[in-house]
């Protein structure tokens, strides 16, 4: 089982979210970002037991803090991420920080 969050995005020419921010929870640390495609996303968290949350910069404390569970979503047009809905549009992944300006 592995923990992983997800502290950023990339989207495309049509602002939707290609790619991830993944950061892997070790004991007592969390890796640097490693950027996942959509698909490479859902495969990991897939795997039985893996689970990720949102990972959200807070400016005011100057510290990141944990946000939403994200799950995998079957829609009707394929499987996509999706951040537990609670109308709080600063911890899900669309308002997650927008990584487009670094180079992949």
């Amino acid at each position: 089982m592995t923990k992983y969050r997800i502290s950023g995005v990339w989207k495309d020419a049509n602002n939707v979210i290609t790619d991830y921010a993944f950061h892997t929870v070790n004991e007592g640390s969390t890796s640097r970002a490693t950027k996942k495609s959509k698909a490479q996303a859902i495969s990991l968290l897939e795997i039985k037991g893996n689970e990720a949350v949102t990972w959200i910069w807070n400016y005011l404390e100057a510290k990141w803090k944990i946000g939403e569970t994200v799950q995998v979503i079957n829609g009707a047009s394929g499987k996509y991420l999706r951040s537990n809905p609670d109308n709080k549009l600063t911890d899900n992944l669309e308002h997650l920080i927008d990584f487009d300006w670094i180079n992949p």
